[in-house]
């Protein structure tokens, strides 16, 4: 069995971004489309500014300390493609007979009105500092630069219509992700 005695992960960081690390693990990076911060603290895996780029290193890994260093790794990375290029979820209305009416209130909800022939509309909440807009009447664009706050915000979106009480293999009407960019 062979035992790995050090796991570097280096982030490099493009031109244009500016990235801080705090003394208490802090990090925040700035771009073009805004700000993230986020604290990085444990007790055995260290994160290091280097050249151009930061660096995640843990010594005598074991196998939780491997993931937590590989989560840091894929959490640095979102952070700095967020705030350089930005997230965007495209999702699409289907319905069968009853058309569904889309309207962003506030750019804090999103209400779906006749969802099924339903009287009440239904809801679902925006989350952090997302954009979302409603085109050619079924197609909803979310984007932002926090990829947690956009994936979660579409997930409600998603999730306000949701198949009750139906076999779902017959009633599919829904708003349903269908690409990532």
């Amino acid at each position: 069995m062979v035992i790995i005695d050090r796991i570097e992960h280096f982030i490099t960081i493009p031109e244009g971004v500016d990235a801080k690390l705090a003394d208490n693990g802090d990090v925040t990076i700035s771009g073009d489309n805004g700000t993230l911060s986020r604290n990085f603290s444990h007790f055995k895996v260290q994160l290091f500014e280097q050249d151009n780029g930061l660096l995640v290193r843990v010594d005598l890994p074991r196998r939780k300390e491997k993931a937590v260093a590989g989560t840091w790794n894929a959490h640095l990375n979102n952070m700095v493609k967020g705030v350089s290029e930005g997230f965007i979820y495209r999702l699409k209305a289907v319905y069968s007979h009853f058309p569904m009416n889309l309207k962003v209130v506030d750019q804090a909800e999103l209400v779906v009105n006749n969802y099924f022939g339903e009287k009440i509309p239904r809801r679902a909440v925006f989350v952090g500092d997302v954009e979302v807009r409603v085109e050619n009447k079924t197609e909803v664009v979310v984007s932002g630069y926090d990829k947690e706050s956009v994936g979660q915000t579409a997930a409600n979106i998603e999730r306000c219509c949701s198949v009750k009480k139906r076999d779902r293999r017959v009633f599919q009407d829904g708003i349903y992700l269908v690409a990532k960019e």
